[in-house]
C-alpha cells in the first residue's frame, strides 16, 4: 500500500457554470448555473474548507448542458468575489493558443494574487470541435498537442526570450511581461485515463485528474503514473472525481442515489455513452476514460458514483482517508444541491477527515519512534 503522506488531502468542487448540474438526470436540483448562484457557492465552499474550484469548458449544448458560461472569464468572476479559493480554468488547445492563454492567465494571476490555475483539456467530443470549426487531430496527437501547449506555457511563464519549435506551436525570442505571481509558474492540471494521458502527465503536468474508481483500481493508475514520473525526474499529484452524497443515514444517501438513477435522462446518457465509446476506440489501447462504465456510472459524467463517497459523514470520511492511503492528493467533488451540500460537507464530513488523518499520522509517528 502507498505510504500515507503527512500533507492533508485537499478538496475541490466542480463549478456549475453549465446548466443541468453534475448528473444527467431529470431529478430536481437546487443547483443553478447563474453567476449569482456561483458566487454564493464559491464563498460557501471557501468557508467550508475547499481549496480549489474547477470550471467546465463547453462550447455546444448536449447531455443536459443546454447553456454554458465561458470558463476563463467565469473563473475570474468567481475569484473577484472570494479571498482564498484557487479556481482552475478549463482550456482547450485549439480554440486557445498558448500565447493568448499565457498572457490572459498571467494577468488574472496578478489581479487575484496568485489564485488562478489551468486545466488543459485535450478534448474527447468531436462534434463540439466540428461545430466551431476546429481541427480534430487523432487521439494521441491531441495529447501531443496538449503537451506542447503546456511546455510552451511553462516556457513563456518562466523565461525571457523564449523560443520553441514544436509541431503545433512555435515561439521566437518571446518575452512575457509581467510574468505570473505564482512561482515557478501557474499550476497546471490535466485529465484522462488513456496511456497517452498518463504518459503526458508523467512528463509535464503538476496535477493529474482521473475518473472515479475504487481504491484498488486507483492505486494501479497512481503507481503507474508516479513510477513513470520518477523516471522522468518529475512529480505529479493526483486528483480523483467523486460525486458526494452525504446524509445523516446510509439509507437516505442510497435513496438519493437511486432517485438520481431512476430519473436519468436515458436519451442523453446513451448519447454521452456513444460519444465516449467513439473517443475510447480512438486510443492506442482501444479504450478510454469510460471503457468500463455502466449506464448507471454514466449518469454522472466522470464516474463519480464509482468512488463511493455515498453514505454517512463517518463512512465518507473513512473512504476519503482510504483514497489518501493509495496516493490520492485531492478529491474533486460534485453534489446534487451544491450550496447546502457543500456546507453540510464542511460541517459534518471534513472535520472527521482531519481527525482520521491526525490519528493515522500519530500512529505512524509512534511506530517510527
Amino acid at each position: 500500500m502507498t505510504q500515507l503522506k503527512n500533507e492533508a488531502i485537499k478538496f475541490a468542487y466542480w463549478v456549475p457554470n453549465v446548466s443541468g448540474g453534475l448528473v444527467v438526470s431529470n431529478i430536481k436540483q437546487r443547483t443553478d448555473w447563474s453567476y449569482d448562484y456561483n458566487v454564493k457557492l464559491a464563498q460557501t465552499a471557501e468557508k467550508s474548507g475547499f481549496e480549489y474550484a474547477l470550471t467546465q469548458i463547453r462550447f455546444t449544448a448536449g447531455y443536459n448542458a443546454e447553456h454554458q458560461h465561458e470558463s476563463v472569464s467565469f473563473s475570474h468572476g468567481i475569484l473577484a468575489k472570494t479571498e482564498k479559493l484557487k479556481v482552475i480554468a478549463a482550456i482547450l488547445p485549439g480554440p486557445w493558443k498558448p500565447a493568448l492563454a499565457a498572457k490572459q492567465l498571467a494577468t488574472i494571476d496578478h489581479l487575484t494574487n496568485g489564485r488562478i490555475a489551468i486545466n488543459v483539456v485535450s478534448g474527447w467530443f468531436r462534434g463540439e470541435f466540428d461545430a466551431i470549426g476546429e481541427e480534430w487531430p487523432e487521439h494521441d496527437q491531441r495529447y501531443a498537442r496538449s503537451e506542447e501547449f503546456i511546455r510552451a506555457l511553462k516556457g513563456v511563464w518562466t523565461q525571457n526570450n523564449f523560443s520553441f519549435d514544436g509541431k503545433f506551436y512555435q515561439f521566437k525570442d518571446y518575452t512575457l511581461s509581467p510574468k505570473p505571481v505564482q512561482k515557478p509558474h501557474i499550476e497546471i492540471f490535466q485529465g484522462g485515463s488513456s496511456r497517452a494521458a498518463r504518459d503526458m502527465a508523467s512528463r509535464v503536468s503538476d496535477w493529474y485528474f482521473t475518473n472515479g474508481n475504487t481504491p484498488e483500481e486507483l492505486k494501479k493508475q497512481i503507481d503507474d503514473i508516479r513510477e513513470k514520473a520518477k523516471a522522468n525526474n518529475h512529480e505529479v499529484k493526483v486528483g480523483v472525481n467523486a460525486f458526494i452524497i452525504a446524509r445523516d443515514t446510509e439509507e437516505e444517501a442510497k435513496a438519493v442515489l437511486q432517485e438520481i438513477i431512476d430519473g436519468a435522462n436515458v436519451e442523453a446518457v446513451k448519447a454521452f455513452g456513444d460519444a465516449t465509446k467513439e473517443a475510447g476506440a480512438a486510443t492506442t489501447e482501444g479504450e478510454g476514460n469510460w471503457a468500463k462504465s455502466t449506464f448507471e456510472d454514466l449518469v454522472q459524467y466522470n464516474d463519480g458514483f464509482r468512488t463511493n463517497l455515498i453514505g454517512t459523514p463517518q463512512q465518507i470520511a473513512e473512504r476519503i482517508v482510504e483514497l489518501k492511503s493509495v496516493g490520492v492528493d485531492l478529491v474533486l467533488s460534485g453534489f446534487l444541491h451544491f450550496i447546502e451540500e457543500v456546507e453540510y460537507f464542511g460541517e459534518k464530513v471534513l472535520p472527521l477527515v482531519r481527525e482520521l488523518e491526525e490519528a493515522q499520522k500519530n500512529q505512524i509517528t509512534a511506530k517510527s519512534a
